[in-house]
């Protein structure tokens, strides 16, 4: 199979997951969906997924997952403090290992892919992402470049002799990227596995999946196309939920009279997500077209509110800080 879209899922992102799915045959309805599972608690994506025609499928491959896993374990397992200080918030084993299962996509059924979180929505068609892979191995659209801090350990003396700075300023979001079936051959990914076990300690513990695929892609030197930086200035949007600048025209968001490709709502805990979808009068940014498509198919279902909102982006919410925080982040990239 050709061309096709992943993204990574249990029940607790399930209304998210719904929204996504609805956007993508929306939006960029050639495409077919092959969605990953984060963890055994998918009774619910189950359903969804039979509820949908052939476009949709499930990630059932064990032995895939089985050995992604198993390769990010060996990893952690030789940084010099990532099992310590997850222990020590209570995390047992690999802090989110169910992330890692968005390799499987190298293993999976299309010969060229986007991944996708499941916080995202698709606004556009993403014939524009896909059609790069032609001459390049990676293609991405954000401005991580410019935030190093949630790639890497910045603190790390070895991060620098690694890597150059012009290599460092191919850095991306692990939320949206596009590439190809089986990019690392297994000759590869046992080099990649060796010099990790010995170069772990440059890794980003809180973004342990992110931190990997980055680094595997700039070891190995894979040529990173990213539209945020090769389009014209004046075609470049945004693409994150910290910026507020965004304006909804029907289905879609502009910014600066640009259609948004997406829109990833990180930073916001899908309890939040859940908490909306059943009835609690939540605020948060581009709340309503979240709603739209999650409720796409089933308008008479999405919940009626009464009364001002709460906001979750408030100076007293846990979500208000970390909205802030990214946002002050990403406040220069975010303008365009």
């Amino acid at each position: 199979m050709d061309c096709g879209i992943y993204t990574l899922a249990n029940d607790k992102v399930i209304d998210q997951l719904i929204a996504l799915l609805n956007s993508i045959e929306k939006n960029s309805p050639d495409y077919p969906v092959c969605v990953i599972p984060y963890d055994q608690n998918i009774d619910q994506l189950k359903s969804v997924i039979e509820q949908r025609s052939e476009q949709v499928s499930l990630f059932q491959e064990q032995v895939a997952i089985d050995r992604w896993e198993d390769f990010a374990s060996k990893i952690w397992q030789a940084h010099p403090t990532a099992s310590a200080k997850w222990e020590g918030r209570g995390v047992q084993g690999v802090n989110r290992m169910g992330m890692h299962r968005r390799f499987c996509a190298f293993d999976g059924p299309f010969d060229n892919y986007v991944y996708l979180d499941a916080d995202t929505l698709v606004l556009d068609r993403l014939d524009a992402v896909f059609e790069p892979l032609r001459e390049w191995d990676w293609v991405v659209y954000d401005f991580q470049y410019k935030d190093l801090t949630h790639v890497f350990d910045i603190g790390s003396p070895r991060l620098r002799t690694l890597f150059t700075a012009e290599q460092l300023s191919n850095i991306f979001c692990a939320g949206m990227y596009a590439s190809r079936k089986n990019i690392f051959t297994s000759e590869q990914l046992d080099w990649l596995l060796g010099q990790l076990q010995t170069e772990a300690d440059v890794l980003y513990i809180n973004g342990p999946d992110q931190s990997i695929v980055n680094y595997m892609v700039l070891k190995l030197g894979l040529s990173v196309f990213n539209l945020a930086r090769q389009l014209p200035t004046k075609e470049r949007t945004g693409c994150c939920v910290t910026s507020s600048h965004f304006e909804r025209e029907g289905d879609a968001l502009y910014d600066h009279g640009n259609r948004l490709t997406y829109l990833h709502y990180i930073g916001l805990s899908s309890k939040y997500f859940a908490r909306l979808c059943q009835g609690e009068n939540l605020d948060f940014p581009y709340r309503d077209i979240f709603l739209h498509y999650r409720y796409l198919h089933s308008p008479d279902d999405r919940p009626q509110f009464i009364g001002k909102p709460q906001s979750l982006t408030g100076s007293k919410t846990m979500a208000g800080q970390r909205i802030r925080k990214l946002k002050k982040l990403l406040q220069a990239p975010l303008k365009r």
